[in-house]
């Protein structure tokens, strides 16, 4: 295992009486992708979101290349932790601006057509309306529209659940070529182990709001996670 280019020690959130987050324990490893498994409910989107500072931890920290997050300016952190989220949300009157849409915001210049090219989709795309693209290529717009900031990392929460089948294979598929590709380093959420299995180089357990375990693909999917995948499919 690399330097890790993201630490989360200790982190709690709670909202009134109901913890969220209780005492999160994780490393996620420079350059390599990191998923975060575990039952509805065990707080893995909220972990991203408070990585991203999109909500703010009500304890612990959030390190990034061994800095905390508390220490930098939100839209900084955000520019180099990107975020995808589940069902694609994209503004703008066409795909060119919603590509665009965070790189104007932090006043950065970028290629849309390029970044199309990144994500596989073609540039001729740019002029369409984002709301006649299929979810699945709204999806990877998503995914362009965050490299447009030219991230260091990249947090995912489960970006393929609302796909097909074909959708799937292509986000999977563009996960592990940006990761070889740019190196980037991701964290990402999944309730799918075969897919878990096909992306992830570093696996991340949760329940009930905590960190549970974290083992390498080949030890999760091999006798020393058998516990932890029952616990996951709930025959424990």
């Amino acid at each position: 295992m690399g330097s890790l280019k993201i630490e989360v020690s200790g982190l709690g959130y709670a909202v009134g009486e109901a913890e969220i987050l209780k005492a999160v324990y994780a490393g996620m490893p420079e350059g390599e992708i990191t998923a975060v498994v575990g039952p509805s409910g065990a707080g893995k989107s909220t972990l991203l979101r408070a990585i991203n500072r999109l909500i703010e931890p009500s304890s612990g920290e959030v390190y990034l290349d061994g800095e905390p997050t508390r220490s930098l300016d939100p839209l900084e952190l955000r520019r180099r932790v990107g975020m995808v989220f589940q069902i694609p949300a994209l503004f703008g009157g066409s795909v060119e601006e919603a590509v665009l849409y965070g790189a104007r915001l932090s006043g950065k210049d970028a290629d849309p057509r390029r970044l199309l090219g990144m994500v596989g989709l073609d540039a001729s795309l740019a002029e369409r309306e984002p709301g006649s693209l299929s979810v699945g290529q709204q999806q990877r717009v998503s995914v362009a529209r965050a490299l447009a900031l030219e991230p260091e990392a990249l947090l995912l929460d489960e970006p393929t659940s609302a796909l097909d089948e074909a959708a799937r294979r292509h986000v999977e598929e563009l996960v592990r070529d940006l990761n070889a590709r740019l190196g980037l380093t991701m964290v990402f959420v999944s309730h799918d182990l075969s897919q878990v299995e096909r992306i992830a180089d570093r696996v991340m357990l949760m329940a009930e709001g905590k960190s549970v375990g974290e083992w390498s693909r080949e030890d999760f999917f091999s006798a020393a996670g058998e516990r932890a995948r029952r616990f996951i499919a709930g025959r424990l």
